[in-house]
């Protein structure tokens, strides 16, 4: 399955919602798990959340008793998602570590 590679930022919201989260919780999650350097604001975090949701990459639980914060959870297809990206990446860590071992093997022999 050849899949567009996904953004940093929807691949944290997904890593973050293997554990069912709220916005504001997928939002710390995200700021922790890359360390600061991704932030998402309330309108990006709900807009990806959206279209995670349209794919049925994610799902919402029901609140309970009426409680307005959602909660959201991957599904097995975001899982499905986030192992092929895990898989990209692996590959391009790869070829990057082979080649850059390769050309410092070829300057020690100089």
């Amino acid at each position: 399955m050849a899949n567009a590679a996904l953004t940093e930022a929807v691949y944290y919201i997904l890593l973050s919602l293997l554990h069912p989260l709220h916005g504001y919780g997928v939002m710390q999650q995200v700021q922790a798990l890359s360390s600061g350097r991704v932030k998402l604001a309330a309108g990006t975090l709900y807009g990806a959340l959206s279209t995670l949701l349209e794919k049925g990459w994610i799902t919402a639980l029901p609140g309970e008793g009426g409680e307005r914060k959602k909660e959201y959870l991957i599904t097995e297809t975001g899982r499905e998602m986030l192992q092929a990206e895990l898989l990209r990446l692996q590959e391009l860590l790869n070829n990057g570590k082979r080649l850059l071992e390769g050309e410092n093997n070829e300057e020690n022999h100089l």
